[in-house]
């Protein structure tokens, strides 16, 4: 099988391994999650508060009414330079992206 542009020896600074590549069939031997893995409750209670705050967030999301805070860690992760808006800009522009009051528009709520 001819070679076709795979390098043989990873020469990249920043790689935690520094070792040539083998041959047969590729396979991942280590993967780094892109955002922190949340720790899994240890306790009844920690698995009673967790499963009723995502319970209250699926009623919450089912009958309209959006996650603030979601938002926020959201645009702190992903877009650290631009500034949230404001909780009530928020369900504001949320509402308005719901139930446009130009007719004809079309949005998507931010979240």
């Amino acid at each position: 099988m001819a070679n076709v542009g795979i390098p043989l020896r990873r020469q990249h600074p920043n790689l935690l391994h520094n070792r040539p590549l083998s041959a047969g069939p590729r396979q991942i031997t280590r993967c780094i999650p892109l955002v922190p893995i949340a720790t899994r409750p240890t306790t009844l209670w920690a698995w009673v508060r967790l499963i009723t705050r995502r319970v209250a967030q699926s009623f919450r999301l089912m009958v309209g009414v959006q996650d603030y805070g979601n938002y926020v860690n959201h645009m702190r992760r992903h877009h650290p330079e631009t500034p949230p808006m404001t909780e009530r800009d928020f369900h504001r522009y949320c509402l308005e992206a719901r139930f446009p009051s130009e007719a004809g528009k079309l949005g998507k709520c931010p979240c």
